[in-house]
């Protein structure tokens, strides 16, 4: 009786307006601390000591790497960092909750307040917090972050075709609440009924209640509509004991002609959630979300709002040049801005969860996301071999039995994270497990694949709202676990049989896969696509079971892969279109399916050069802001030319960096190889941020033609003092080599070049299988069918190699004649084995010397009637340029 007479009077409060009085200014502070940090590369026992002197260490801001300065190279150190920072408590967070939250930091970080340990987070992708409110006090407070990147056979991930730098690389926060307040991420709110007349949303609320005696309150959530007017509202007293959390369900009045959101209209709703006690408010928190459905069948494909919906995307990976993973939120929405400009719809986040600002980027520009786990692995893999800069790196689950529980907790613990952190995220199409997890040694299949079940399923208690899908399924069977999870098929999953009978949803989410520097060639790239068995090979007709395809990559990226395996991005690593990517803009966003190549930049005498800006103006200080610079080669008419030519960026005056401090310097690429940062088609390009207020001046400059400048403003505090503020330091770059780390080719021990890569055949047996040639088990194999006149077995390496041996291993002993070719592109063939003349009887075969380098494509083409494979194994080394 005691909670139906405080509703009513809290109702009556409401509506009479008494409440509006008591609700304070500010009821929860959200302060970005991005700024002012101490670090220092190594690990420096004592150095979470509150006394502990770091005045020697280096000045940096967040979000910062290890690596900084970093452009694409194969190697990084790896080992431990420190951060620390001193932070002013006023007086007004006496008695209140204080939370230390954390976006993310690689791979594992351990956290100290004033000397005391609050614990340690291991994941590398995924947002986390602690409560300092105990350790906290009025004026000065250190905070001291221990971060190390070291390669851990128990953390996910264990593999990866990407860079593993470690540091705080993205925003850190402190949130201060009264001690009665909604938790860390606390809402959900689902969509349970949803269409263009009517929509229902439930919420989820956890409350928390950190006083020491129990408290009643009120909980009264508002819906605001995309224009901001209230459209639907609940409330719930309740009480929460000391010292402990409730989580309330509200089941909120129908929203009548809901705005409905899709790429097209990305229409988002806001739920304004306050905590009352005592007629006063003590928090509030805001929780943006969208109205929607998704469907996705087997046999119809994908369905958006209840209509069909044909996903067209791009893969995308985090990091950037000069910054490496260390980028700002502005320019994680630049880039989905340019996938979206591209005529693209969706992205899958390679291979990882993704920071929560690439989530709202997706939610307010309109592109369906695939959030990712971090379980995947890399071809070449097997055992424990860490992630080094020198080749193919570990199995994607571990081998040794004693590391697996482990595992399995390091896979779901930041599964749950992921779902926990981005759920509310009205963009996010289905949460994806994991990428090519059959990347993996033999001996660990069968608990890889209870691994992707457990996790299948408790993704679906975690967001029962969302379906699961298991990325990279091409291989060993695991497009068929997950209780009907959708399987994301990876290059030659466009071609299986299978597909002309699907049983589970599907969708291609990785094609193409062209390897180039820019400006490389106006073309789609559709690779695997076109390969598809017929009627289903139409990327403009696909058929309707197929719920859309995935281009391999949007952007270049940092791989320990090395550049083969970096450069296949549709924009280059400074953030520089491809000729492919105009390719989509005319085909896609144009509606053009045959585009006509535009007349490109051609070489000529430079005069002089233009340098432009995506922001003129920066409207904060704290990290979280820059500006992508462009500077173009012109000749004397003002036209743009394709000629390279030295080009130098300088801060003239004023606050702000480059990742290499206050200057940076482009050089073509035939003038210096080493030094990565590169001029390419008449064009450099790289991001500026600034931590102070001030007005910077930059110029451009090359030796012999005019120079070129620009002012950029950046508002808020603290204010930059000309001669007295201290600037950025200069960060020479250069390419990091460690020489304790042993060269790790794919030639040593096992041939594993070959292993689960996709394959393509003249014809097949029935009975054999074209995959059982190169799935490390002699005892299946591939033959052609009888009346085959080709008798071909073709590889894709999936990136370039300098190939050093190739062995073949036969069904049977017997008289084998073959031909090995290889080929960068697929269209050019070169012979580097002949095997034609009369053979002797045999079961294998090996090949050894030098092959060659830039091989992307082996075939083996059999001559004699007898043919076929059981294995082939192949090694070699990455491809450098």
């Amino acid at each position: 009786m005691r909670h139906i007479a405080l509703l009513l009077l809290l109702a009556t409060a409401i509506a009479t307006g008494s409440y509006a009085g008591s609700v304070q200014p500010e009821t929860r502070e959200k302060r970005n601390i991005n700024r002012e940090w101490k670090f220092i590369l190594g690990d420096v026992p004592g150095a979470e000591s509150v006394r502990w002197d770091d005045s020697d260490w280096e000045d940096i801001h967040l979000p910062h790497s290890f690596s900084l300065p970093y452009f694409l190279w194969k190697s990084v150190y790896q080992g431990y960092g420190w951060y620390r920072k001193e932070i002013q408590m006023p007086a007004s967070w006496k008695d209140k909750h204080v939370s230390l939250e954390f976006e993310g930091a690689f791979i594992e970080a351990e956290v100290y307040v004033n000397g005391r340990y609050q614990g340690k987070h291991t994941g590398g992708y995924t947002g986390f917090r602690f409560d300092v409110s105990d350790c906290v006090r009025a004026g000065s407070n250190v905070i001291a972050v221990r971060v190390n990147n070291l390669w851990n056979p128990r953390v996910a991930p264990r593999a990866g075709d990407h860079q593993f730098s470690g540091g705080i690389y993205r925003d850190v926060y402190l949130t201060i609440t009264d001690k009665l307040h909604v938790d860390y991420y606390g809402t959900f709110i689902t969509t349970p009924q949803v269409s263009r007349d009517v929509a229902l949303c439930e919420m989820q609320t956890r409350i928390c209640n950190t006083y020491p005696e129990d408290k009643e309150c009120t909980l009264r959530t508002e819906i605001l509509s995309p224009e901001g007017k209230v459209v639907t509202d609940a409330q719930t007293v309740l009480t929460i004991g000391k010292e402990t959390g409730a989580t309330v369900t509200s089941q909120l009045p129908p929203i009548s002609h809901p705005d409905l959101w899709s790429p097209e209209h990305p229409a988002l709703y806001k739920a304004v959630t306050t905590v009352w006690m005592d007629k006063v408010a003590v928090d509030t928190y805001e929780t943006t979300f969208g109205i929607r459905s998704f469907e996705w069948t087997a046999d119809r494909g994908f369905f958006l709002n209840g209509e069909h919906y044909y996903l067209r995307g791009a893969n995308v990976h985090q990091d950037q040049a000069g910054w490496g993973d260390a980028v700002t939120n502005a320019s994680m929405r630049r880039d989905v801005q340019m996938m979206k400009d591209a005529g693209f719809n969706c992205i899958r986040g390679s291979h990882y969860p993704h920071d929560p600002a690439f989530s709202q980027a997706c939610d307010e520009i309109g592109m369906i996301l695939f959030q990712e786990n971090a379980f995947w692995g890399m071809g070449g893999s097997e055992g424990d071999r860490g992630w080094g800069g020198n080749g193919p790196s570990s199995s994607c689950y571990p081998p040794r039995p004693e590391d697996q529980p482990f595992f399995d907790q390091s896979v779901l613990q930041q599964l749950k994270e992921m779902i926990h952190v981005h759920r509310n995220h009205a963009s996010i199409a289905a949460w994806s497990l994991s990428n090519e997890p059959f990347f993996t040694d033999a001996s660990t299949d069968e608990a890889m694949k209870r691994l992707l079940n457990t996790a299948a399923d408790s993704a679906r208690l975690w967001d029962p709202t969302r379906q699961v899908a298991i990325g990279g399924a091409q291989r060993k069977g695991i497009d068929c676990l997950g209780r009907n999870a959708i399987a994301f098929y990876n290059g030659d999953g466009a071609s299986r049989d299978e597909f002309q009978h699907p049983s589970v949803p599907s969708l291609v989410s990785e094609y193409g896969s062209t390897t180039a520097h820019r400006p490389g060639t106006f073309f789609a790239g559709w690779g695997d696509i076109l390969r598809s068995p017929a009627g289903s090979n139409d990327p403009w007709n696909p058929p309707v079971w197929r719920s859309g395809h995935v281009i391999w990559c949007g952007f270049d990226h940092g791989t320990i892969g090395g550049t083969g395996l970096a450069t296949m991005g549709l924009v280059d690593y400074f953030r520089l279109p491809k000729r492919q990517y105009y390719w989509y803009v005319e085909a896609y966003k144009n509606h053009n399916p045959h585009p006509t190549e535009p007349r490109w930049p051609q070489a000529g005498i430079p005069a002089r050069l233009k340098l432009e800006a995506s922001e003129y103006t920066l409207h904060s200080t704290d990290g979280t802001e820059d500006t992508h610079l462009v500077v173009s080669v012109l000749d004397a008419e003002g036209h743009r030319i394709s000629t390279n030519i030295p080009i130098e960026l300088a801060i003239l005056s004023g606050p702000g960096e480059f990742p290499t401090g206050r200057s940076i310097r482009f050089m073509p690429p035939s003038e210096d190889e080493a030094s990565d940062i590169v001029v390419r088609d008449g064009q450099a390009a790289i991001t500026f941020r600034s931590y102070h207020a001030g007005k910077t001046f930059i110029k451009a400059t090359s030796p012999g033609i005019e120079a070129a400048e620009i002012e950029i403003v950046t508002q808020g505090s603290p204010l930059w003092e000309e001669g007295i503020t201290r600037p950025a330091p200069e960060r020479a770059y250069k390419r990091y080599v460690d020489n304790h780390l042993p060269m790790r080719h794919a030639e040593d021990g096992k041939l594993l070049l070959a292993e689960n890569r996709p394959v393509w055949v003249s014809s097949t047996r029935q009975g054999t299988n074209k995959a059982h040639a190169n799935d490390g088990d002699s005892t299946t194999f591939w033959e052609p069918t009888p009346d085959d006149r080709e008798k071909w077995w073709k590889l894709a390496l999936e990136a370039a190699y300098c190939i050093r041996k190739i062995r073949l291993e036969f069904p049977e002993e017997g008289y084998y004649q073959y031909r090995i070719e290889v080929s960068k592109d697929d269209v050019h063939w070169t012979e580097v084995t002949d095997c034609t003349s009369r053979a002797q009887k045999a079961s294998l075969r090996e090949h050894e010397g030098d092959f060659g380098c830039d091989i992307a494509y082996v075939r083996i083409q059999f001559l004699s009637q007898q043919a076929g494979l059981a294995e082939v194994k192949i090694g070699g080394t990455v491809k450098e340029d």
